[in-house]
C-alpha cells in the first residue's frame, strides 16, 4: 500500500463546499464535473495539503460526531485559520483540553456536518508523550 489516495465527502452544495475548502481551509480546486457526470453526481475535486478531495452532492450525515480527518498545520497558522473559517460562517469548536505535549489543534464543522481537525502535532510527538506517562 502507498498511502491514501483520495478523501470523499457527500455534500449538500459544492460550491459552499469550494468555499470551506479554499477560502477557508486554503485548498486549490482542479475540476468540476459540472454536467460532464463521470460518477455517480456532480463532484469537485480539490488539493489540501497534497491530498486529493472529493466533493460529490449528495446525502450529506445527519449527526454529527467526533469521527474526523486531520490535517498537519504549522501550529503558528492555527489562529489564522480559524480567523478564515469564522469568516466564511464555518463552525469552529471551543479547544478540547490537551496534555502538553500532544500538540494543539483547531476542530471545526464544514457546512454538511463533517468534522476537520487542523493539527499541530505528529504521531510520534503524541506516542513520545503517551509513553511519558507510563
Amino acid at each position: 500500500m502507498d498511502g491514501i489516495s483520495h478523501l470523499t465527502f457527500l455534500v449538500k452544495d459544492l460550491d459552499r463546499m469550494a468555499t470551506f475548502m479554499c477560502d477557508g481551509l486554503g485548498a486549490v480546486e482542479v475540476y468540476d464535473s459540472n454536467g460532464k457526470n463521470f460518477s455517480l453526481s456532480r463532484e469537485k475535486f480539490f488539493v489540501l495539503g497534497g491530498v486529493w478531495v472529493a466533493a460529490m452532492e449528495g446525502v450529506p450525515p445527519v449527526e454529527r460526531s467526533y469521527q474526523h480527518v486531520a490535517f498537519r498545520v504549522q501550529k503558528e497558522d492555527l489562529a489564522q485559520y480559524r480567523e478564515r473559517l469564522e469568516r466564511i460562517g464555518a463552525e469552529v469548536l471551543p479547544s478540547r483540553s490537551r496534555v502538553p505535549g500532544e500538540g494543539d489543534s483547531l476542530y471545526v464543522y464544514d457546512f454538511d456536518n463533517h468534522l476537520f481537525e487542523l493539527h499541530s502535532g505528529t504521531l510520534e510527538e503524541r506516542l513520545a508523550r503517551y509513553a511519558g506517562e507510563r
